[in-house]
């Protein structure tokens, strides 16, 4: 019966669906996962098949799947209203859920702006950056600092920000020019000396842009602590709390994509704290609701806000909004999902687990082929190379990171590569014994599709 479910969703799903980031002539020719459930940190299939859900169903996971609380949240919501319109009107979930988030987030935040996904947000965070410099009368002020590999979501404003020529090349012409510099990258730097002259030079390179041009830059947008889809870049110490200090000296407004690493991930409830930074405008999803519903926020300071204060005739409005905006069964969970924040100390959890897993992933480089291991928190990107002394990368073609993950998928393990890095990032709530089988699994799946055998 199992078996006659899945030959019957298989086929409608390769008529039907055309799935995200997947090359779909590859795809139809294969056996195709379908998720039927959920329980804690596993997904099962339609053939009864158990995963470990090892890149939190893409790095938005952070209790679990099907969790008590989360679900009663939803529900007890949902019999009172799904969904009312934020547009010159509020709903309760919407305004305490604001509350919380200007409560948790960097000191300094104090709005909040709702939207449904983290391409939306950052979507926001351009035009509010750009129409700020309007509104305060220097309109000079127009163009966007970005850094090269960057990734800020599919909106066209989000990719005109964008970096990753895989992904954003065939859309060049629809986008608005932006100016890119080099996220620092200590495993491939391009400067030579130690950590801290590094870092110093790759700060020399904006504070040069910024002397040349900064009369005409709006903002500069930036991952902090850690460049997710370009492989998990993780900044070294000094790097963003330099940034912050130049876009300040220069009156440039800074910018933070925090959508993938804001709530624990990077083991701070968002990673500016890190350095103890308060950017102008942060952006914000992912597990936001626990990963659970599509609600994401752009939160501003009072600075960016009242400059759009002004009579209706003068126009200053910040003319946007998205008919989902604020949703109040989105709103209630995740006020729920902070709730257990608070009740789990799931930001002291990750702080040991983290540990646990950088540890752990000590073993990893006994494996021929592992060049480097990045991790920040609960964000690990694991770079396979050819050769580990020149640090030669695979061939796009030799699909080892797609190699790997297909082989940890049979032993039990989901992820999902960005080309020669292997990413891994479980939900957050993990334990110390489901972990280790977690890395047991990734590393054994390493070794049968790289180690000779």
């Amino acid at each position: 019966m199992e078996n006659e479910l899945y030959q019957e969703l298989s086929l409608k799903n390769k008529q039907y669906v055309w799935h995200p980031f997947t090359q779909m002539q590859d795809y139809i020719n294969e056996e195709p996962l379908i998720i039927s459930h959920g329980k804690d940190r596993k997904l099962f299939d339609v053939l009864g098949n158990e995963y470990y859900d090892g890149v939190s169903s893409i790095w938005l996971n952070v209790h679990g799947h099907n969790i008590k609380e989360l679900n009663e949240a939803i529900n007890e919501q949902l019999n009172k209203v799904a969904h009312s319109t934020l547009l010159g009107m509020a709903n309760i979930p919407a305004i305490l859920l604001a509350e919380r988030l200007v409560n948790i987030a960097p000191d300094g935040l104090e709005k909040v702006f709702y939207s449904d996904s983290g391409a939306t947000a950052v979507e926001i965070a351009i035009k509010m950056a750009y129409q700020y410099w309007r509104n305060i009368g220097k309109n000079e002020k127009n163009t966007f600092v970005t850094m090269k590999e960057a990734y800020h979501g599919d909106t066209i404003g989000a990719v005109s920000v964008g970096a990753i020529n895989l992904f954003h090349q065939a859309y060049s012409d629809l986008l608005f020019p932006s100016i890119k510099l080099s996220y620092p990258h200590l495993y491939r730097s391009k400067y030579e000396g130690t950590r801290k002259d590094v870092t110093k030079a790759y700060l020399n390179e904006v504070e040069n842009l910024f002397i040349e041009k900064a009369d005409s830059i709006a903002a500069l947008i930036i991952e902090p602590i850690v460049q997710g889809a370009s492989g998990i870049i993780v900044m070294p110490p000094g790097y963003l709390k330099g940034l912050d200090a130049l876009c300040k000296k220069y009156e440039v407004l800074l910018i933070a994509d925090e959508v993938a690493t804001g709530f624990g991930r990077t083991g701070k409830m968002f990673a500016c704290e890190q350095e103890g930074i308060t950017p102008d405008i942060l952006t914000c999803g992912k597990g936001l609701t626990g990963g659970y519903l599509p609600v994401s926020a752009t939160l501003t300071t009072n600075t960016i806000y009242e400059a759009f204060l002004g009579t209706y005739e003068e126009q200053k409005t910040f003319f946007h909004g998205h008919s989902y905006t604020g949703n109040p069964l989105g709103c209630a969970v995740a006020l729920a999902n902070l709730d257990l924040f608070e009740k789990n100390q799931l930001i002291n959890h990750v702080e040991e687990i983290s540990s646990f897993i950088e540890e752990s992933l000590r073993t990893f480089y006994d494996l021929q082929h592992v060049g480097d291991i990045r991790q920040s928190g609960v964000m690990i990107g694991i770079e396979l190379v050819l050769c580990k002394e020149t640090k030669e990368p695979f061939h796009w073609n030799d699909r080892v990171g797609v190699r790997v993950t297909k082989r940890a998928k049979e032993l039990g393990l989901l992820t999902r590569p960005l080309g020669n890095v292997i990413v891994f990032m479980p939900p957050l709530a993990s334990t110390k014994s489901e972990l280790e089988e977690m890395l047991n699994i990734l590393y054994k799946a390493i070794s049968d599709c790289t180690e000779k055998q």
